[in-house]
């Protein structure tokens, strides 16, 4: 008889039960050091898996645990696993995998383990320390040669595998980190998932405790934060199909490249050709910071600044935003949404904002103006499309208008070429 079939099943880790006081004691370590996650971390429901390597979520809110992981991994780590994967749910990292798989026409577990792994960036540059402690192995920025403090989208974009980043490839954090079905999942249809109701109950209820005490919080969290409690606006989606409109529109958005040759080079032999390929389009933001235009509104700006670089796949090269007032003397690159000067509070005339846009070089593919409206506009419609979204003004009525001949107040509607929608 083999030495190993003398001992009970009950002694290899594999078999062995989940220790589910230890994991319990786990998460309340963490919702003491982290009390501001308390309700995400108790809303997420516990599904014991042999098939899943350490701890898992999907995107019904279950928490899928290995019995073996958790027997040998300390309470303070456990701690630090809990508040990584809830996060993953917090930041809808599945749909913005979902989004960028169609948007970049890539998709299968190669793609989604880098997706995984740009997530995982994202969050833990900066969400271990102060009482928690930092899982072994997990990735961070640093180790993959990266910058913290950036999006999974633009962490996609930078990371490139190569045999430096293998250590990275052992990570499985479920389809709720990368929006890929795992075969453990139960589904739309299994047990105690939480509906897209509840989901988004929490992420507000988890939201307005950040905002409350935003000093207690780090900064990724209260950036996020301030985005859960600004709901996708309409302009977003219609802004969304201008950009994909002149993306498709001859000779936009295209560049020649030798990244991957052309597949007429196989006619001509000893010769490489370049191939044709898709870059995302330029988009050129005019923000309105004249006196009419209060701290809030800017604020959602720069809000609405932050989800243009989302909508142009993370490449916030291509994207310039210009201040304006009665004048506009420079184009700002966007690197992050709130180191963006927002100077002026004097009168406005956006078409000074135009003129500054058009001249950069290259020639931006889109204009977006955030405006309450109260300007002039330019008499000619720009070389590219424009969006134009307004911040609601109400009208200014007197009763006495019959009196004194004043009439209602409206500002002037923008042109006939722009596509105009409501902010707010």
């Amino acid at each position: 008889m083999p030495p190993d079939a003398a001992k009970p099943d009950v002694e290899r880790p594999d078999l062995a039960k989940l220790d589910v006081e230890k994991l319990y004691a786990a998460r309340l370590h963490a919702v003491r050091v982290r009390p501001y996650l308390a309700t995400a971390l108790f809303a997420l429901t516990v599904v014991e898996s042999r098939q899943v390597p350490t701890m898992a979520v999907d995107r019904y809110w279950r928490c899928y645990t290995s019995p073996a992981f958790v027997a040998r991994t300390p309470v303070e780590q456990l701690a630090g696993v809990w508040v990584h994967e809830v996060s993953h749910l917090l930041r809808d990292h599945h749909g913005r995998g979902d989004r960028l798989a169609r948007e970049l026409g890539t998709d299968g577990p190669g793609a989604r383990l880098r997706m995984n792994i740009a997530a995982d960036c994202e969050i833990n540059d900066d969400v271990y320390g102060d009482g928690l402690a930092r899982p072994p192995g997990a990735v961070r920025p640093g180790m993959l040669e990266l910058p913290d403090g950036l999006l999974m989208e633009e962490y996609l974009r930078r990371f490139r595998f190569d045999p430096a980043h293998l250590a990275a490839a052992w990570l499985e954090c479920g389809s709720g980190a990368d929006g890929l079905d795992r075969p453990w999942d139960l589904g739309p249809d299994g047990a105690h998932g939480l509906t897209a109701q509840e989901r988004d109950a929490v992420r507000f209820r988890v939201a307005e405790g950040i905002r409350a005490r935003p000093g207690k919080t780090p900064k990724g969290w209260q950036r996020w934060a301030e985005e859960a409690f600004h709901p996708p606006q309409p302009w977003r989606r219609l802004l969304g199909a201008a950009i994909r409109s002149a993306a498709s529109g001859p000779g936009a958005g295209d560049d020649y490249s030798y990244g991957r040759p052309a597949r007429r080079s196989a006619g001509v032999p000893g010769v490489l050709l370049p191939s044709l390929r898709r870059r995302p389009p330029r988009v050129a933001v005019i923000i309105d910071t004249s006196g009419s235009v209060s701290d809030d509104e800017l604020g959602s700006a720069l809000l609405e600044v932050t989800a243009i670089g989302r909508a142009v796949g993370g490449r916030r090269d291509q994207v310039t935003v210009v201040p304006c007032d009665a004048a506009a003397e420079t184009a700002h690159r966007l690197c992050r949404a709130e180191n963006i000067p927002l100077i002026g509070g004097g009168g406005t005339d956006l078409r000074t904002g135009f003129r500054t846009a058009l001249r950069g070089h290259p020639r931006p593919d889109v204009v977006v103006v955030l405006t309450d409206g109260q300007t002039p506009w330019p008499s000619a419609a720009p070389p590219c499309r424009t969006v134009v979204g307004l911040f609601p003004r109400p009208s200014r009525y007197r009763e006495d208008r019959h009196d004194d001949g004043l009439e209602e107040y409206r500002p002037a509607a923008p042109p006939d070429w722009a596509r105009v929608v409501t902010i707010g």
